[in-house]
């Protein structure tokens, strides 16, 4: 997942949006971790799940959201992330979200889904889907 993450990192650029879909344990935090090492971020990305966000800087900076206490909270996700005000920094950053697939798809139309599966055998499968024009150029 590491490595992944910095194949991914190496052409991002900014105002990406990066979904992260998977059950716990499944890697999200760890791939987050990859696409930092890539960016050269100043400072270890850790979880965001109890500050809900997380700015790190760097030459390109990323924005990380941990989203799955934003599904329920404050009669809905829309208005939690409204509060975060994520979008005054988005367009210098890369987002990486956490649990976002349900959240996300309201900040951007393009953005790239990963859908992350670990297997029995402690294997992870990862699926991509891409919406938008941007992401057709991703390649690894």
């Amino acid at each position: 997942m590491l490595a992944l993450g910095q194949e991914i990192a190496a052409q991002l650029r900014p105002g990406d949006l990066i979904l992260l879909d998977g059950p716990l344990g499944a890697g999200k935090t760890t791939l987050a971790r990859g696409i930092g090492l890539g960016l050269a971020l100043d400072t270890p990305v850790t979880s965001p799940t109890f500050v809900i966000s997380r700015v790190h800087d760097g030459a390109l900076p990323m924005i990380h959201v941990d989203a799955y206490r934003l599904l329920d909270a404050f009669g809905g996700a829309a208005v939690a992330l409204d509060d975060l005000d994520l979008d005054s920094e988005r367009a210098n950053s890369v987002t990486v979200m956490e649990w976002g697939k349900d959240v996300g798809p309201r900040m951007s139309d393009e953005y790239l889904l990963m859908r992350i599966v670990r297997r029995d055998d402690d294997w992870r499968e990862v699926e991509f889907e891409m919406h938008g024009d941007r992401w057709q150029e991703l390649r690894f």
